[in-house]
């Protein structure tokens, strides 16, 4: 929803005012839009268009190398005759104009008659209208215009610049918009400025297919797709309808978010997009991942693919500069791709465990076993640990936790066989710094080493003295690193009464399960106990009111971990 904006029904005049007073040292506003300034010899005009709500297209394209003008209507609907006659007078130089847009009614009527005007003052103007949008229709010439604009307008805004008459920016034109495809997804409608609810609504668990970038919902309503399998579907469609039978095996591709779409998550659906193109044989050539045909806040994405000859991949790999898209070969082709190693280092490589005792590989086992019960109960509570430290910290505390955990598991299950227990700890803790990363990932890690080096891997027994001062190694670590004390509000609220504990039940005669239990019974009631208390370090701190009432993240993490560890113990 527009939060941003004084009278909403000038919000698309209001919003082009800030746009052309931030760019004014390459753009001039003229009635109905705007145009680039001139750059050297007279070229053809490129002048692109449609409703506002759209950003960056249509006037955040206009520079060298992509369009010479845009024509910026109301939101979401098609901007006058008038408009575009005035955007394409201004921005003719001498060589004619080419009016492009999507393939929409009131475009096509309202730049139809704006060209007209223009030839009968002797502005030579030729149209070329974007079709890509493969769910709209099955006849590509009745095909609405949407991300795929993109494409288009960029084979002709480098022909342009590169010095092409009128009839060959328009045949550049009429040849990528028949070699360019396009499908998208919305995940929720968009919502006008000003209004309170959005133009469609996705129902829950669902996806809209076939959406339109007006606002207009998906053809079809189906159930949401794990990221792998929507690329499967975005490219299969496409690849289905690919021109010419797919002579070509070069494509470019644009896979678009629509407004809200985090670009975390069309980087991750990329991931899967290319692998699912190479694996068909094509190549793609230089991909845009990001936003380039908008629909104000939708959540939504989609996939372009444009497919290259030589000609369309010259111009889709030629310089650009404008507000919103840059692309400059020469910086590029000067790095050097073998100068950075792989950054693989320890970790890449086979590791050899030094010499261990058969009792620390025995152990090692044990610790093996206690990982997996770690994992377990972390996988368990994520969702619950999470909610505790959105309270008054970023709620990512169960899903850290749990991503360290899975890497810990994870190098501690590769250990070789003849690994002894300080070796897989040191290496597990290791792993879930290196994969957690914030504060939990650096202490945890940093402890389990703490907590193996230790034990150390060439004793004959470990008996549970060495069990105690092993843990009590793990909450020096923690204090150590965190800078925390016992009543900051904090996991040591948790741990230093388990490390009491313990070693109060060894000194009693207890064994390590033994002790190991009634310890993380002494964690659970510390963890309990921080719910009373006002955090004095770390994210929360600022919070620290709002956090009275619910215990610690860290605490309670560290009390469900020892507790099923605990258990673990007791069954053997």
């Amino acid at each position: 929803m527009t939060k941003i904006f004084d009278d909403p029904e000038e919000f698309a005049d209001d919003q082009l005012a800030g746009f052309l007073d931030l760019y004014s040292d390459r753009l001039r506003g003229v009635p109905g839009g705007v145009v680039s300034l001139p750059d050297g010899e007279p070229k053809v005009a490129v002048v692109i268009g449609g409703g506002s709500g759209h950003y960056p297209a249509f006037c955040g394209t206009v520079g060298p190398g992509l369009a010479t003008g845009a024509v910026v209507g109301n939101i979401f609907t098609s901007p006058s005759a008038a408009q575009a006659y005035s955007v394409g007078r201004a921005a003719d130089q001498g060589r004619g104009v080419v009016f492009s847009f999507g393939n929409y009614a009131g475009d096509i009527m309202n730049f139809g008659i704006a060209a007209e005007r223009l030839r009968k003052e002797g502005i030579d103007t030729r149209v070329v209208v974007v079709t890509d949008d493969v769910a709209s229709a099955d006849d590509p010439e009745q095909r609405r215009g949407i991300a795929g604009d993109f494409s288009v307008f960029k084979a002709m805004g480098a022909a342009a610049a590169a010095g092409a008459d009128l009839d060959e920016v328009e045949r550049v034109g009429r040849a990528s918009n028949a070699a360019t495809r396009t499908l998208g997804v919305a995940f929720s409608g968009c919502t006008m400025p000003g209004a309170g609810a959005p133009l469609f609504q996705v129902p829950a668990g669902h996806l809209g297919l076939g959406l339109g970038i007006h606002g207009e919902p998906g053809i079809e309503d189906v159930p949401l797709l794990p990221a792998e399998k929507l690329a499967a579907l975005l490219v299969e469609r496409l690849l289905a309808d690919a021109p010419d039978g797919g002579a070509s095996t070069r494509v470019a591709p644009i896979l678009n978010g629509l407004g809200t779409t985090k670009y975390e998550e069309l980087f991750l659906l990329w991931r899967h997009v290319s692998s699912l193109l190479r694996e068909r044989g094509l190549t793609p050539v230089q991909p845009e991942v990001g936003e380039l045909v908008t629909s104000l806040d939708m959540g939504g994405v989609s996939l372009t693919l444009q497919w290259l000859d030589d000609e369309l991949e010259a111009l889709w790999t030629a310089d650009a500069y404008t507000p919103a898209y840059r692309k400059l070969a020469a910086p590029v082709a000067r790095l050097d791709r073998t100068a950075v190693a792989d950054g693989a280092g320890e970790a890449g490589a086979q590791e050899v465990a030094g010499p261990a005792s058969e009792a620390a590989r025995s152990l090692a086992r044990t610790v093996v076993d206690a990982l997996r019960g770690l994992q377990a109960v972390v996988a368990e509570h994520e969702d619950e640990l999470g909610r505790i430290d959105a309270v008054a910290g970023d709620g990512d505390h169960g899903r850290g936790m749990l991503k360290g955990a899975n890497a810990a598991l994870r190098r501690a299950e590769d250990a070789p066989a003849e690994a002894g227990v300080a070796w897989v700890l040191g290496r597990a803790g290791r792993a879930w710094a290196e994969q957690a990363g914030g504060t939990s990932g650096v202490l945890w890690g940093a402890a389990l080493e703490a907590f193996g080096a230790a034990l150390g891997d060439e004793r004959d027994a470990y008996g549970p003295a060495l069990v105690a001062d092993a843990i009590d190694a793990f909450a020096e670590s923690v204090q150590d690193l965190g800078r925390a004390q016992a009543g900051d509000k904090t996991l040591l609220d948790a741990l230093l009464p388990f490390a009491a504990s313990f070693r109060e039940q060894v000194a009693t005669g207890a064994g390590t399960a033994e002790a190991w239990t009634v310890a993380a019974d002494a964690a659970t009631q510390g963890a309990r106990a921080t719910a009373a208390m006002r955090p004095k370090v770390g994210r929360a701190r600022p919070l620290a009111e709002k956090s009275v009432g619910t215990p610690d993240a860290g605490a309670t993490s560290l009390s469900l971990v020892v507790t099923r560890v605990g258990e673990l113990l007791g069954a053997r």
